[in-house]
């Protein structure tokens, strides 16, 4: 589907862009008018998801290739296509699901998950990703605001919904390990589905692709509606970064051809990281996907050396034990010519034993969001090493940038401001949340909640997060989401949660509570009552309490800097973790 061409002498980045964009078609740009504002994009590309696998045939040996891997299991490009097929076509016969109607899929990585993903969107229904860690409380919440009546869900997950199915209404079909425990069994389904035809229904580039509920600054997630068209695009920015590479870095004259681009999966696929960078960009690509069910280090490793992987993508956590798997198994992993980075900073340190112990591979680092369909700001290799503490420059050509004071003007280069910006991929809204989604879209600039600056080369800094988010080994908690479930606890008057460091996760959850008048508790005691209303990764490693009130700023708020720097300097004095 791409024509990697190759330059001699090197271009620079812009003369990359101009010359991939006029020379080959695939990345012509255009410009469309998306709800009143007109934006840069692709003119050539798939419309919308279902266009994306049928035009992807040609890149995966016209549908011989193989293309997922899991476990023992696998699928040719053409086998994976069938089985969307006909998944679509259950949806639609047993289920009467038709365009707009919203599904949700609760479960682990498993391969189905990603053949409803395109199961859903090939007949024009919205696909609801649901956060597998959830409880039944927070699973309640999303399936209610996203008015999803209909679940795939695996064992765990069956279990936890099934106290929901008679209040809400739902339909749910177990997977896997939730065959049996459900009303329907998917394997069961499919099986009596033979129509391997692709679904007809008419697709709007515009429309709703899918729900991914995303942590914010209010105490329940915010659902992120992303269309079609913006992931469209998000794949092909990150396809011709691929195409342009060679342009900038010619290879050796005698270099070997490069291999078959083959990616593994380690981070949960209801997270955008997973779907759109990984998942749906290996179809142009003409990728092999191989999925881990779970993460596990050694596992990886031993699939990374089975399959010949060459793209690993996961938070730094992950990258850090992939390293030491391999050193303790003595593996090499040479295959790997690409080890990125996201949901979370990479330390600095890291990147330089990354770069020591795997010298064939291109060290990365990116930065984008939920509401961006996960394209923004990245950097690899030489230029990430030099630059270990930088967030990399925005990926071109459909996006613009530009850094805001709290009024809204744009700050000169150097200074920090607010990360804020425009592309088509920008979602269409928060779901059910008119206020919050105009509070961060304004004629088509989104307006991150991320502090950086931007050097005079390009390269962007991030240094702080407007939004009270901790991320916890790349996954986002809300601090009012822990606090409003600590405020549950009839002990507690007052909660505050804030980022500790960790040397693994790179933050995790703190907080500091005030007991009321007369009642005492304690961390053991909170955090099994949290057990029941937010999920595990969330309650916090440690908790401080006292009697007396947190301190507050000026306009009487809770100071949750203060307090932070406060139990910090407690833990530096008595040496406790």
């Amino acid at each position: 589907m791409v024509d990697m061409v190759t330059a001699v002498p090197p271009m620079t980045p812009e003369a990359a862009v101009q010359h991939v964009t006029t020379t080959n078609p695939l990345f012509e740009l255009t410009t469309a008018t998306i709800r009143g504002t007109q934006f840069r994009v692709f003119k050539n590309i798939p419309p919308h998801a279902r266009a994306l696998l049928h035009a992807s045939r040609a890149a995966q040996a016209d549908g011989a290739a193989d293309y997922l891997v899991f476990q023992d299991d696998r699928w040719t490009f053409d086998e994976f296509t069938n089985e969307v097929h006909r998944m679509a076509h259950v949806l639609e016969r047993d289920f009467a699901v038709t365009k707009g109607i919203p599904v949700a899929i609760a479960m682990r990585n498993y391969p189905e998950l990603l053949i409803l993903v395109l199961a859903i969107a090939s007949i024009g229904a919205v696909t609801v990703f649901v956060n597998a860690w959830w409880t039944t409380e927070e699973l309640d919440y999303a399936l209610r605001d996203s008015d999803a009546r209909l679940v795939f869900a695996d064992k765990d997950r069956v279990e936890r919904i099934q106290p929901l199915v008679a209040d809400l209404g739902l339909t749910l079909v177990g997977v896997r390990d939730g065959e049996g425990l459900a009303g329907k069994s998917y394997s069961d389904l499919l099986a009596a589905c033979a129509d391997t035809t692709a679904p007809d229904v008419e697709i709007d580039t515009d429309d709703d692709f899918a729900v991914m509920y995303s942590s914010g600054t209010t105490g329940h997630p915010k659902g992120v509606v992303q269309t079609h068209r913006g992931a469209m695009n998000a794949v092909f920015t990150w396809l011709m970064q691929a195409v342009m590479a060679p342009l900038v870095n010619p290879p050796e004259d005698d270099a070997p051809p490069a291999p078959r681009p083959s990616v593994l999966i380690v981070t949960p696929l209801f997270h955008v990281t997973a779907t759109h960078p990984m998942f749906l960009l290996s179809m142009p690509a003409g990728a092999k996907l191989a999925l881990m069910y779970k993460w596990d280090a050694t596992e990886a490793v031993r699939i990374v050396e089975k399959e010949k992987i060459t793209r690993f993508l996961g938070v730094p956590t992950q990258s850090a034990e992939l390293l030491q798997a391999s050193e303790a198994l003595g593996f090499s992993l040479e295959t790997l010519d690409y080890i990125g980075s996201g949901g979370a900073k990479r330390p600095a340190a890291q990147v330089e034993d990354l770069a020591r112990k795997f010298p064939n591979a291109d060290i990365a680092t990116g930065w984008g969001m939920t509401e961006t369909n996960a394209v923004g700001i990245g950097m690899a290799g030489p230029d990430y090493v030099a630059r270990p503490g930088s967030a990399g420059r925005l990926h071109p050509p459909v996006q613009d940038l530009k850094f805001l004071d709290e009024n809204g003007h744009e700050v000169p280069t150097g200074e920090i401001g607010e990360i804020t910006v425009k592309s088509p991929c920008n979602m269409r809204c928060y779901l059910n949340k008119p206020e919050a989604t105009a509070e961060v879209l304004r004629d088509g600039w989104l307006r991150t909640g991320d502090m950086g600056f931007i050097d005079s080369d390009g390269y962007v800094t991030i240094s702080d997060r407007k939004k009270n988010i901790i991320i916890r080994g790349g996954e986002n908690i809300s601090c009012l989401d822990v606090e409003g479930a600590l405020h549950r606890h009839p002990a507690v008057a007052e909660a505050c949660a804030f980022s500790l460091p960790h040397d693994r996760l790179g933050e995790t959850v703190g907080a500091c509570v005030q007991t009321r008048p007369g009642q005492s508790t304690s961390q053991e005691e909170l955090n099994a009552f949290l057990a029941d209303h937010i999920a595990r990764f969330k309650i916090p490693e440690r908790i401080w309490i006292q009697a007396s009130p947190l301190p507050r700023g000026a306009t009487d708020k809770t100071d949750r800097r203060a307090l932070r720097a406060q139990c910090l300097e407690s833990i530096a004095e008595t040496g406790a973790v």
